[in-house]
């Protein structure tokens, strides 16, 4: 996965290619994993904890890369620096969802995407 970012002036490389690397991996976990069950009698999570919960570890993530579009904001504040907080995590999970529908032909609206979805009439 490439992402491509509009972050202003980015004042450590490194840091922000984690965060942006570390919001593409959220995202996927969104997109393919996360899912809350609710107990239908009074709406409580019953998989609360971490044991029942999927999040992608590193065996189901490779190759990911984020770069930085030159970009100068003079209007956002002196220095010219944005927030990269949230910003590489949800374009992810609407981008995965595009590949399964170019892929299959099946637009999945419901997330986490299950093969289930696929395969319904």
């Amino acid at each position: 996965m490439v992402g491509a970012y509009g972050a202003g002036r980015i004042v450590n490389p490194r840091l922000a290619a984690s965060q942006c690397t570390g919001g593409m991996v959220g995202g996927i976990g969104m997109a393919l994993m996360e899912r809350t069950a609710l107990d239908p009698r009074d709406g409580r999570p019953v998989n609360a904890h971490m044991a029942d919960y999927l999040v992608p570890v590193n065996l189901d993530i490779q190759g990911l890369e984020a770069h930085f579009v030159d970009e100068v904001d003079p209007h956002v504040n002196e220095l010219g620096v944005k927030g990269l907080g949230e910003i590489a995590l949800v374009g992810v999970a609407p981008a995965v969802a595009n590949a399964v529908f170019h892929a299959t032909g099946k637009r999945v609206r419901e997330l986490p995407i299950r093969i289930e979805h696929l395969v319904e009439h």
